[in-house]
């Protein structure tokens, strides 16, 4: 099974989404998957990558190759982002398995719900802060001395972060788990069939 993860940017997102998608099909029982990060093209942004002509790009380039696709975006504090990816999903599934999702707030999130946190950090606090990069990711890459691995810790978190992945589910439900839930759904109803998924 080959899965496309498509991030608004790989530059830093894709050391975090690729391990923690790795471990996800695991956990779902998908441990052969070919798992790769779109960057080619590069979308650059969040903006560029709502938009259903760039996504059609890929789409298009990587339809005979890939059986399911992945969008993962920031929310960034705006509450309609969930109903645009809603309609992204609803315009591409009839192509393939599209799914799209935003991490509340972003990304970066998804890796500290997976991790041990510092004493007196609140995961409420976290889970509402819309710059969660700059208020906790980055301060605990620099608290565990890893900013100068891939991604500035990225990676290195990441990897520590997936082998909690039920965590991660637990602590992120309306955004991860919600993302894994509908995959796992996907996975069962076309174990065999129409996209070639095995």
């Amino acid at each position: 099974m080959n899965i496309l993860i498509i991030p608004e940017d790989p530059t830093y997102d894709q050391h975090i989404l690729k391990p923690l998608f790795e471990r996800l099909f695991r956990s779902l029982g998908k441990g052969g998957v070919h798992l790769r990060i779109c960057r080619d093209p590069v979308l650059g942004g969040v903006t560029e990558a709502l938009k259903s002509d760039r996504l059609t790009e890929i789409v298009d380039r990587y339809k005979g190759m890939v059986d399911m696709f992945i969008l993962c975006v920031d929310r960034d504090g705006i509450t309609g982002r969930k109903k645009r990816l809603a309609e992204i999903e609803a315009e591409f599934n009839p192509v393939k398995a599209f799914f799209a999702e935003n991490a509340w707030e972003e990304i970066e999130t998804w890796v500290l719900a997976g991790l041990k946190l510092p004493k007196g950090w609140n995961w409420a606090d976290i889970r509402a802060e819309i710059h969660v990069k700059e208020a906790y990711f980055d301060r605990l890459a620099r608290i565990r001395r890893v900013t100068k691995s891939p991604g500035l810790g990225r990676k290195r978190l990441s990897e520590e972060a997936a082998s909690n992945i039920d965590r991660i589910r637990i602590k992120c439900p309306e955004d991860f788990d919600d993302l894994a839930t509908r995959i796992q759904r996907d996975l069962r109803q076309h174990s065999v069939g129409r996209r070639g998924i095995a």
